[in-house]
């Protein structure tokens, strides 16, 4: 078998499955693993949540993670912001022509890793080559599949008056990490993504809170985005205590001399939950005992006033308005 990827792999023959043999199956075999033209699933017994989701982060492999690794955490975590157990998940690469076979199972071994470490089975997929400089190195897409817990509806346009506003640890670091990463501006900083699969943390969350009313993953745009959706989504005001939202101190120090916002760049492993305020101390306190949650803090509450309105309290507690996202800082970050 070639060392690395060529025309032959994506044709349908004899090279397309020895890749599939030797790389995808090798790693991403289970009991639904299908060699078929579509995977035959158990039905799940309550309401299922779908999503799909495409990943062409450059570079494709960053400090803490690769393009595989946020494959899977981007569509567990989709899932998982609806209350949903993740169960299945196709993938669909496209792969440029010249692509190093090595490079490859690097990603799709990091696919493994995190997909066991959820319970989520990878059950069909899909490979295309594309000719040299047609793909820049790898993409996948993934869609998802998960059962929704009992009794759980969560929602952007849940959000009440009154409910607290917790982020699940500090903020803007995968941003931050890729923008190092494409060593445009020969900082050196000691920085790592956030990337992580975050199933179990919100399982642990909503079974001590079952009534939590908004989860939202803060991808691209960050937290800032995220806050002015659920305000919009809600017609709710958000009041955000700047000096409670934890950011690492190599990404304030790299967002202070490039003059970025921490809290619009993406995070790859952070979610932002509302909850009624009775319960915010026991979600919080849930949350900093899992893993990938550890530094969750409530930074602020919902309030009836500026409806669809992001106030920032400040450090010396003057109010001010959180400018509104505008085009993304970073492309292509996940």
């Amino acid at each position: 078998m070639s060392d690395v990827i060529t025309m032959a792999h994506g044709a349908g023959g004899k090279q397309t499955a020895e890749l599939i043999n030797k790389v995808f199956k090798r790693h991403l075999t289970n009991e639904f693993f299908t060699a078929d033209d579509a995977s035959v699933l158990p039905r799940p017994n309550g309401p299922i949540a779908m999503t799909t989701d495409g990943f062409i982060v450059s570079p494709e492999f960053f400090p803490g993670g690769n393009i595989g690794k946020l494959s899977i955490c981007g569509t567990v975590n989709d899932l998982s912001c609806m209350g949903a157990r993740p169960l299945y998940m196709t993938c669909a690469f496209q792969i440029e022509e010249g692509y190093p076979l090595d490079k490859l199972e690097k990603i799709v071994a990091a696919m493994e890793r995190t997909a066991n470490e959820v319970g989520v089975h990878l059950v069909a997929g899909d490979t295309k080559v594309a000719g040299k400089g047609q793909v820049d190195h790898v993409f996948i897409t993934t869609t998802g599949v998960g059962e929704i817990l009992p009794g759980v509806r969560t929602s952007g346009a849940l959000a009440q008056p009154g409910d607290k506003i917790i982020v699940t640890g500090d903020v803007g670091r995968h941003g931050c990490t890729i923008l190092l990463a494409r060593d445009e501006y020969g900082i050196d900083a000691d920085v790592t993504t956030d990337c992580a699969p975050l199933w179990k943390p919100v399982e642990a969350a909503l079974t001590a809170v079952p009534g939590i009313h908004v989860i939202r993953d803060a991808t691209r745009g960050g937290v800032g985005t995220v806050l002015y959706e659920i305000a919009r989504e809600s017609n709710v005001g958000i009041t955000l205590d700047y000096g409670n939202v934890p950011v690492d101190p190599a990404v304030r120090g790299v967002c202070g001399m490039l003059g970025l916002e921490p809290l619009y760049l993406a995070c790859e492993g952070r979610l932002v939950m509302i909850a009624p305020a009775r319960e915010a101390d026991k979600l919080l306190e849930t949350l900093q005992s899992q893993p990938y949650t550890e530094g969750a803090a409530i930074i602020g509450e919902v309030t009836g006033e500026m409806p669809g309105r992001v106030v920032m309290t400040t450090d010396i507690g003057a109010k001010t308005l959180l400018p509104e996202p505008g085009n993304e800082l970073l492309p292509r970050i996940c």
